[in-house]
Order: structure tokens, then C-alpha cells, then sequence
């Protein structure tokens, strides 16, 4: 390796800090939490994505218009359709948020988001920033909320992953210090792991659940890891009815599936990347990713979404109108209770898990063969406007 390679990668490092430190500084001001109640109208945006995306964001704008009808027409929300976020209008204009659409973003107060295309070394795209990573830092929303519940099972999770640091913090910015030698980095911050770790324990405290697992490698990943491990421990301090455990990422994705234990963790916290692989997991036992929504928190803003891909390859071969749109839907419900409107949004997960899990008079195959986004959001209408909605809910609880 020449000196030139090193102070090439020295200076890339050297900016790579000062922004980190800079952000540092903007966390350690005080920003005050959006009160939606004092909010008229709460602007809802509404962003297609690409691939199979405006096809569920369109079927889960029904719904959601559906059960805020009355709110609609008072002029207490209102829905804005955004456009532009697709991979093509990205490409064009290299940028991972096209300039005007993060305008538009930032007017609305919150939005439901279908998944986006993120280029990999390789693809014919040019090497942006995922627009998911970009819109978590641009907002600030610093928390992915997502829950996971399988009745039957046992399993009722809520996981709280880190959105804004960690391995993806700076997932475009690695270097090739040469032909043989790649570099990424990863990033962890005091007030970052403490800004997501006490709202997982205020979750907890005020649905009076008892116990916090911590996730991490702080094993073996002993600065970042440890850091976020340590704050995690501070912070339950505050909280002693709480009972806090912590887990390694690589043995809790096996106890995840190992039935005598699974059912014994409530709310889980843990580091970027490691909260994208197990919430995955997690959906798997739920019905799969495409049942599974998130939430994106932040002080001022929020954002909602499905937390699997564009699978651009269903729109080639013309399936994208069989896309499972459950995953929108339920990112749906957790937009409604965000926003104040809490008994829409528990309706609505009720109907979910009845129509996905306990009944199933559709099944969703991605194909021809199953019912197609539209035919499953009718059934998901159907049953929200049942009137006998809660007792068939209450009557597969275990």
C-alpha cells in the first residue's frame, strides 16, 4: 500500500467525521414532538415508490380514506398523492429524494410510503443512496417501530431498530482503499442509541409490559455495539418495573424460532442493520414479509411503510395487481393510531389479522391463482364493517 492510498482514504475519513460530529450537534438540540390533535388538517402523503408499490399504496389509501371518511369530510385530514419517488426519476437526477419531492414530503405531516428500489454495485442504476436511508435522515426519523403478532402462537413482538445510525448510517460512503481492499463504516452515537432506546422503554412502560431485550455483537463489535449496549442499561435505570435482558443478534435469530422461548420477549431493541435481518425473520412466522408494516418516527415527522421490496420482477411479468398489499395496510393502522385515530387503527389490525391469519377465504399467492390486491382489500372492508368484527377477533385469542 503507497502513502498515496492511505492519505486518499485519511481525508474520505476526515469528512466522514465532521459530518458525524455535526450530526452529533443537531441531536443534542431539543426539538419539540408534532401534537396532531392541535393540527388542522393533518396532511397524510402518499408516496407509490416503484415496482409493486403504487399498487399497494393505491389499495391502502382506499382503506385508510374508507375508515376516515368522516374526518375527510370535515376537512380535518387530507390526502396528498406525491410522485416522483420511482427509481427512474432517481437515476435521472442522481439524487435518492428528488429535490421536489422532499419538498413535498416535508409539507405533509406524515406518509405512507411503498417500498423503493435501492441500486446494488452492478445494477444498471447509478450508485444512490437508498431513498428509505435518505428520507430517515432528511426527516429525522429516528425510530423503526415494528411490530409482529401471531396469536396462536403466543408471539405478540414489537421490535424498536435504530433507523439512523449503524451499519447503514453510511452505507454509500464506504471507499476502495484499493483493488484489493474495501472499507465500510459503521456509526454509534450517545444521544442516538438513547433517543430510540428510552422510546422502546416508554412503549413498554405505558402498554405495561414488563420486560426490554437489548440486541447487539457487543462481544465481539466491542466500540459501537458496546456503546449502544451500555446506553441501553443506563436508561433502564429509569425504569425498574422493567425487566431488561440483552441477547446476541446471532443467537436471537435462533431463539426467535425456537418455540419454548420465543414467547417470553416483548419489546426489542437493537441496531440498524441488526433490526432489518430480524424483523424479517419475525415477519416469516407472521405470514411473511409482505404481512408485516413499520413505522418511522421522528420528533416533527413520520413516515409508514411495508418493510419488504419494490419486486420490480412482478411487474415484468404483469403480476404486480396479485402484490400482497397487507403490509401497506397494516403500516396503515399504525399511521391511524399515530394521528389520534386509535380505534380506526385497532379495527383495522383486528380485520387484518382475521382475514390473513384466523379465516383466510382468500389466500394471496402473487399470482393469478390468488386473490388480487383488490379482492383482498375488499375482504379486509368487508370485515372491518362487520358488526361482529371484535368477537370473531376475540374468539381465536389463545
Amino acid at each position: 500500500m503507497t502513502d498515496k492510498h492511505i492519505n486518499k482514504a485519511t481525508i474520505h475519513f476526515q469528512k466522514l467525521l465532521q459530518d458525524q460530529l455535526a450530526r452529533v450537534d443537531r441531536m443534542s438540540t431539543v426539538e419539540e414532538q408534532t401534537d396532531y390533535a392541535a393540527l388542522n388538517p393533518i396532511i397524510v402523503g402518499i408516496l407509490g415508490g416503484d415496482g409493486i408499490g403504487p399498487f399497494i399504496a393505491a389499495e391502502a389509501q382506499r382503506v385508510l380514506e374508507s375508515l376516515l371518511q368522516v374526518p375527510l369530510d370535515a376537512g380535518k385530514i387530507t390526502f396528498r398523492v406525491i410522485e416522483g419517488l420511482t427509481i427512474e426519476k432517481r437515476a435521472e437526477v442522481r439524487q435518492a429524494i428528488p429535490g421536489d419531492v422532499l419538498e413535498e414530503i416535508k409539507e405533509c405531516h406524515v406518509t405512507l410510503k411503498g417500498p423503493t428500489t435501492t441500486p446494488r454495485k452492478g445494477d444498471p442504476w447509478p450508485n444512490i443512496e437508498s431513498a428509505n436511508i435518505a428520507m430517515r435522515k432528511e426527516l429525522d426519523l429516528f425510530a423503526n417501530v415494528r411490530p409482529v403478532r401471531v396469536p396462536s402462537e403466543g408471539i405478540d413482538w414489537v421490535f424498536f431498530r435504530e433507523n439512523t445510525e449503524g451499519a447503514y448510517a453510511l452505507g454509500s460512503n464506504g471507499i476502495d482503499v484499493t483493488d484489493d481492499l474495501a472499507m465500510d463504516f459503521t456509526v454509534t452515537s450517545t444521544q442516538g442509541s438513547e433517543r430510540l432506546l428510552r422510546l422502546a422503554f416508554e412503549y413498554a412502560n405505558k402498554n405495561n409490559i414488563n420486560k426490554v431485550t437489548l440486541v447487539s455483537k457487543a462481544n465481539v463489535v466491542k466500540t459501537t455495539d458496546g456503546k449502544f449496549l451500555k446506553v441501553g442499561y443506563e436508561i433502564a435505570k429509569e425504569y425498574p418495573d422493567i425487566e431488561v435482558d440483552d441477547w446476541y443478534i446471532d443467537i436471537m435469530t435462533a431463539k426467535l424460532i425456537d418455540p419454548k422461548r420465543r414467547t417470553q420477549f416483548r419489546v426489542m431493541a437493537l441496531p440498524n442493520l441488526y433490526g432489518d435481518i430480524l424483523t424479517d425473520e419475525a415477519a416469516e412466522l407472521q405470514g411473511g414479509v409482505g404481512t408485516a408494516g413499520s413505522a418511522n418516527i421522528g420528533k416533527k415527522y413520520a413516515m409508514f411503510e411495508a418493510i419488504h421490496g419494490s419486486a420490480p420482477r412482478m411487474v415484468v411479468e404483469g403480476r404486480a395487481q396479485y402484490a400482497d398489499p397487507s403490509s401497506m395496510i397494516r403500516a396503515g393502522a399504525m399511521l391511524l393510531r399515530h394521528i389520534g385515530y386509535e380505534g380506526q387503527g385497532i379495527r383495522l389490525e383486528m380485520a387484518l389479522d382475521i382475514t390473513g391469519q384466523f379465516e383466510k377465504k382468500l389466500v394471496m399467492t402473487g399470482r393469478k391463482d390468488g386473490a388480487s390486491s383488490r379482492e383482498f382489500c375488499d375482504y379486509v372492508l368487508e370485515t372491518i364493517n362487520a358488526p361482529d368484527l371484535e368477537q370473531r377477533w376475540k374468539s381465536h385469542q389463545p
